[in-house]
């Protein structure tokens, strides 16, 4: 597969990973997707780098 770009910025959100329904800080069932999505890109040799917000963090 080709890909438009070689190297990307990914930028998330910290509340949007966070998982409201369980309170809890992070949804790890959706980072885990995020993950597995991440892997298929990289394979195909895209650099990727990843910046989470810290807005939460004071």
């Amino acid at each position: 597969m080709s890909y438009k770009y070689k190297r990307v910025l990914i930028k998330l959100s910290g509340e949007g990973l966070a998982n409201k329904e369980k309170s809890l800080a992070i949804d790890y069932e959706l980072v885990n997707k995020f993950a597995k999505q991440l892997q298929i890109i990289i394979k195909n040799k895209v650099e990727v780098a990843i910046v989470v917000g810290g807005g939460n963090f004071w």
